[in-house]
């Protein structure tokens, strides 16, 4: 009879109900099994080695023999705590028990025996401890399946996913264990699937490695699965990919499940519950950087903190870092009653809006922002505030020039003016060699930073530069999942273009970290890895959805590139602190070049006075100093 016949004959006679007088007297019952182990073991040891020499047991030295034995292991296994509840009947912990205590008994058995004529020989004393030995752990053995059979999900219940595993690894092999004794589970595993050739006769609790990736189909199909969780450590892109194009191959095709991250699991065996959907994270195969931001965010602690566009998605998810940090006081500045609302609720668990902490100011006012900064007086700011939509920037310059170029003016001015120590300015990878309203409007502000690094009396000014964050407000990834759910056609704008995507965490962890490790007037860039093709995401969250959407393509908008880039022409990719971090040296640009801006002008002309200031060489450095700069109310 198969092992999976003889599994299902025990589920389903296991799963009967004990009896509670059974129950009421476990601790007897293994007492006496254990005894009669003992019996069995030395009556048959004792009749083999007198068989050997022709001569018939005597029952008196027999009896004797098992007598001191008995006492023995009563005696020691409780002492040992083998019969005191001291571990699970049936684990490990509770084997390794029996081992000493047949040991010490046998010793004690044949010490007993020694003054008696005639006696049981002693080879068949040692004999019968083995024997005796390996009914009581086989035993134990039969109770400890039964249990977990009677503990594991039943295949035929309603509601159970009959799951294949990737990976038959130590994590893979810690999922199957867990998943075969969870009473209530969801999940019941019905094989491996894994490309390493010395594991083709690989199993675990009677689950078999049944093929590779290749024959995922196949596996599928004969075995009834409808998931396939995949269980090893880090999962490259490249093979993601190939993942999830063999899952949708299947018929029907399977849903593909991940476990938690390891460094969410606090170093413990992973458990039913660390089974997730796949996020986009791990549909673009993005591998998480983790910053060790305790040793270098020393310069917030007891500091006074200004965030600028605390209300975004960058903003706030970088005052709910910072607050961690324990700054002295943290600001949060936005000209959006909503967001703030939002972020203070996200932090601390209420939102009345009564806070100091929240400031509501437009970047465009010169005198208030120069106010807020005189009465908080910060010792470091992060700029995260700006304009970020390409396609309506495009149409409006005008509104990049007096937020994201003006805006950044009158914050370095009100910077400088109080003195401050550490000044981020958040900026994009559209301004690597810009092409954009949006890429001209964050180069000149890097360079308006990088001013500043050099003419402050005092402070390190430096900016940041990345991709597009998942899960960002008014990102791609958020269109797409709103398309996806109406069930309508997901727009992308060509079948070839490319995008650098981070994870909102590791875009703050960047941010914090170079206002530690940037120099002066750089530019910080982390290394994203490879761009992701945005149509391919959007094929995968519609496969993840399981409906039946298409993909329609609308071309490229004004100023799109087709693939980004993170470094501009002429900068160096130079990683003096971090191997994920370039610094790159920004050409400083003088306030007084942006004065001559008019936001009244035509829109191509107010594009072509961006793009010539992207260009302008390192200016002069003008003996008065900063100007400051007035915002025309229009």
């Amino acid at each position: 009879m198969q092992v999976g016949g003889i599994r299902d004959i025990l589920r389903a006679r296991a799963r009967t109900p004990l009896p509670g007088a059974l129950i009421g007297r476990l601790t007897l019952i293994k007492v006496v099994l254990d005894l009669s182990a003992w019996a069995a073991a030395i009556g048959v040891a004792a009749w083999v080695r007198l068989a050997m020499v022709g001569t018939g047991i005597e029952p008196r030295p027999l009896l004797r023999t098992i007598a001191f034995v008995w006492v023995a292991q009563t005696s020691i296994g409780t002492v040992q705590g083998l019969y005191r509840g001291r571990w699970r009947y049936g684990s490990f912990d509770e084997v390794a028990a029996v081992v000493r205590v047949t040991v010490l008994g046998a010793v004690v058995m044949v010490l007993l025996e020694r003054p008696f004529r005639p006696r049981t020989p002693v080879s068949a004393m040692v004999v019968g401890a083995c024997i005796a030995l390996l009914l009581m752990v086989g035993v134990r053995y039969v109770w400890r399946m039964v249990m977990e059979i009677r503990r594991s999900p039943d295949p035929g219940a309603d509601g159970i996913t009959r799951l294949l595993v990737f990976g038959a690894g130590d994590r893979g092999c810690g999922m199957i264990d867990e998943l075969m004794t969870a009473k209530d589970g969801l999940y019941i595993p019905v094989g491996f699937i894994d490309d390493d050739p010395t594991k083709r006769r690989f199993s675990a609790r009677g689950v078999k490695v049944l093929g590779t990736l290749q024959d995922l189909a196949v596996v599928a199909r004969e075995h009834r699965a409808s998931a396939l969780l995949v269980a090893i450590t880090s999962v490259p892109p490249e093979l993601m990919a190939e993942l999830l194009a063999q899952a949708d191959r299947c018929q029907p095709p399977l849903k593909v499940k991940v476990l938690m991250p390891l460094s969410s699991l606090f170093g413990e065996r992973a458990r039913e519950r660390d089974i997730r959907d796949l996020s986009e994270e791990d549909l673009l195969g993005r591998r998480r950087i983790e910053t060790d931001l305790d040793s270098i965010a020393h310069y917030i602690r007891n500091k006074r903190v200004l965030v600028t566009g605390a209300g975004g998605s960058i903003g706030s998810e970088l005052c709910r870092q910072l607050k961690h940090f324990q700054p002295a006081r943290l600001a949060m500045l936005d000209h959006d009653e909503s967001a703030l609302h939002g972020v203070q609720l996200s932090i601390e668990n209420t939102a009345l809006l009564d806070s100091p902490d929240l400031v509501l100011a437009d970047l465009r006012d010169a005198d208030r922002i120069l106010q807020v900064f005189k009465d908080i007086r910060p010792e470091v700011v992060f700029h995260a505030a700006a304009l970020k939509h390409l396609p309506l920037l495009e149409a409006n310059p005008g509104e990049a020039v007096k937020s994201n170029i003006w805006g950044t003016q009158i914050v370095l001015e009100a910077a400088m003016g109080v003195g401050v120590e550490r000044f981020v300015n958040i900026s994009t990878d559209k301004a690597a060699d810009p092409c954009n309203v949006l890429g001209y409007s964050k180069r000149i502000a890097e360079r308006l930073t990088a001013y500043a690094a050099l003419t402050a009396a005092t402070g390190t000014y430096v900016s940041v530069r990345f991709g597009n964050v998942l899960g960002s407000r008014g990102s791609v990834l958020t269109t797409f999942r709103q398309q996806v759910s109406d069930g309508v056609a997901v727009t992308v704008t060509h079948p070839d273009v490319t995008r650098y995507f981070m994870l909102t965490t590791e875009a703050v962890q960047l941010v914090i970290q170079a206002g530690a490790i940037g120099n002066p007037g750089e530019v910080l860039v982390l290394d994203m890895g490879e761009p992701v093709r945005i149509g391919d995401v959007a094929k995968a969250l519609i496969r993840r959805s399981g409906k039946s959407i298409s993909v329609t393509y609308t071309g490229m908008r004004p100023g799109e590139k087709l693939h980004e880039t993170l470094l501009g022409e002429g900068e160096l990719d130079f990683r003096p602190v971090h191997p994920l971090v370039t610094h790159a040296q920004v050409p400083p640009l003088a306030p007084s070049w942006t004065h001559d801006l008019d936001v009244d002008d035509k829109r191509e002309q107010i594009i072509e006075l961006l793009r010539n200031l992207c260009a302008v060489g390192p200016p002069s450095l003008p003996s008065g100093g900063w100007r400051p700069v007035v915002v025309p109310n229009r």
